[in-house]
């Protein structure tokens, strides 16, 4: 494919961003996927809507409300600048912008995954004294490995591609903040950048197919695996 350097400077920030997003959120997506599928509290329904309400909200708004938490100017944000850590108009905000956008997914395939394993197993390894962190780790985990696959390349496909809140809250500088979203949504604002902005597209294309193929073959792997120790 014919692009250019700044092209592939997109692309490979918007493979960091969307893969840093993924691997943070992944471990409290699965904490929070647990709790919603075996636990039952008082304020269970706010948790799951304040989950889910990235999904509901333009991601225009999500952004800006980053910015007014997290700007230079906000007073975390300044609290986080003091230890040198700057999230608005940098990567790192696109980050974090991303981990908001996709943890919704995360969540809801892990869920999904979780409820679908039946409670009686995990009591039946409980009962024959198993800690219940080894019972998660050697029973429950293991069941739901193919939900976490597919709930991690939701995630990362949804980083890969977000575009609304990222701009809004990292702006589009190329070469620091500019994905690839980003990079073609400037490409279709020039006249003639059609074309770039159709290859780009068909890059980020290739990459997402990459993703659920590989996922796929995971799934299979892992799910041989465990017919296997039946």
């Amino acid at each position: 494919m014919d692009l250019d350097a700044a092209a592939w400077a997109a692309l490979l920030l918007s493979l960091r961003v969307a893969t840093v997003a993924m691997l943070c959120s992944l471990p409290l997506a699965l904490w929070v996927a647990w709790i919603l599928a075996r636990k039952e509290f008082r304020g269970k329904g706010v948790l799951s809507a304040l989950v889910h309400l990235p999904l509901v909200l333009p991601p225009v708004v999500t952004g800006y409300l980053l910015l007014l938490s997290f700007g230079r100017n906000a007073p975390m944000g300044r609290l986080l600048e003091s230890f040198g850590i700057g999230l608005a108009f940098h990567w790192t905000g696109a980050v974090l912008a991303a981990l908001i956008m996709s943890f919704p997914l995360m969540v809801r395939a892990m869920r999904l995954a979780i409820e679908a394993v039946d409670p009686r197993i995990e009591a039946a390894a409980a009962t024959l004294g198993a800690p219940r962190i080894s019972v998660f780790c050697r029973v429950t985990l293991p069941l739901i490995f193919p939900g976490i696959l597919a709930g991690a390349v939701m995630g990362f496909a949804k980083a890969m591609g977000e575009f609304g809140a990222t701009i809004t809250f990292v702006a589009n500088i190329p070469g620091q903040t500019q994905t690839l979203p980003s990079a073609i949504w400037t490409a279709l604002q020039v006249p003639g950048g059609e074309s770039r902005a159709l290859t780009m597209a068909a890059l980020a294309g290739l990459v997402a197919l990459a993703a659920v193929l590989l996922s796929e073959a995971l799934a299979r792997r892992v799910a041989r695996r465990i017919a296997g120790a039946r």
